[in-house]
C-alpha cells in the first residue's frame, strides 16, 4: 500500500508521530493514520499543534473511503482548511491505449536545468494564481532525482504549459501532478500533450499505472483519454 509504505523520496523523511505517518520535506503531507472515531479529535488536535511547531505548510489528504467518519470534522475543528475536492483517477498503461501525442506546433521538453524550472514555475503561477516558494525549493533540489520528471510545452519558444511525473523506483504506480496551461493557450490540447509525454516516460520506466488527482476541469479530459475515476480526495491544509 503506497500510502502506508511511502516510497523513498529525495529530501523527504517519512516517520510515525504517534498514530500519524508524516512525510516531511519542504512541505508536510499526511496520508496514513491509525486511530478510530473515539480518538480522532485528540489525535488531530495533537498533530495540528505539532505541525504548527514545524513551521512548514502541511496537507492532510483524505479519500472518500477513509475513516473514521468524524475525521474531516476533527480536521476543521483543529484549524485545517478544506481544499476543493478532486477525483482520484487511474490509467492502466498495459491496456495498449495510445494517448494523443502532442498539440500542433508545440514542442514538449524535459526540464533539466534552472532555466527550464523557472519556465515551469512561471506557468504554474499564471495557471493556478499562486506563488509556491517551498515547491520551487523542493523541485530545484530534485532536478537530478531519477524519480522526478518535469516537462514544459513551448509554442514558438514561449513556455505555455507544464506538468510533473513522480515515478518511484520499483513501484507499479506513478503520479501526474501540476498539469497547468497559460490562460491564453488553453483549448489547444496542451494538457493532453503533457499527459502523453509523461505516460511515455512512465512506460519506459516499467510503470503499470498512472494516477492523478483531477480537478473538475481536468476530469472530463482524462476520462476521454481512458482514465478511470476511483474515489474522491480532498486536501486539508494548515499554514506554517
Amino acid at each position: 500500500m503506497m500510502r502506508a509504505d511511502p516510497p523513498a523520496e529525495r529530501g523527504v523523511v517519512s516517520r510515525w508521530a504517534g498514530p500519524v505517518l508524516r512525510r516531511v520535506g519542504e512541505r508536510v503531507f499526511i496520508e496514513h493514520w491509525r486511530f478510530d472515531a473515539a480518538g480522532a479529535a485528540e489525535a488531530v488536535a495533537t498533530e495540528a499543534a505539532a505541525l504548527r511547531g514545524l513551521g512548514k505548510s502541511a496537507e492532510w489528504r483524505v479519500f472518500s473511503h477513509d475513516g473514521p467518519a468524524n475525521l474531516e470534522a476533527a480536521l476543521a475543528d483543529a484549524g485545517f482548511a478544506a481544499e476543493p475536492p478532486e477525483t482520484f483517477m487511474v490509467f492502466d498503461l498495459s491496456a495498449g491505449v495510445t494517448l494523443v501525442s502532442r498539440a500542433a506546433g508545440v514542442e514538449v521538453r524535459r526540464v533539466r536545468d534552472a532555466a527550464g524550472l523557472a519556465d515551469l514555475l512561471a506557468i504554474r503561477a499564471a495557471a493556478f494564481g499562486e506563488d509556491r516558494p517551498e515547491l520551487a525549493r523542493e523541485l530545484g533540489a530534485r532536478l537530478e532525482d531519477p524519480a522526478l520528471a518535469l516537462y514544459v510545452a513551448y509554442d514558438g519558444g514561449v513556455p505555455v504549459a507544464s506538468g510533473r511525473l513522480e515515478a518511484p523506483t520499483d513501484r507499479p504506480f506513478a503520479g501526474l501532478y501540476g498539469g497547468g496551461t497559460m490562460p491564453a493557450a488553453r483549448g489547444r490540447g496542451l494538457y493532453r500533450a503533457l499527459v502523453a509525454a509523461r505516460a511515455r516516460e512512465a512506460r519506459l520506466r516499467g510503470v503499470r499505472y498512472l494516477t492523478v488527482d483531477a480537478a473538475d476541469t481536468s476530469r472530463p479530459i482524462l476520462e476521454r483519454l481512458g482514465f478511470t475515476p476511483l474515489a474522491t480526495v480532498r486536501g486539508w491544509t494548515l499554514g506554517p
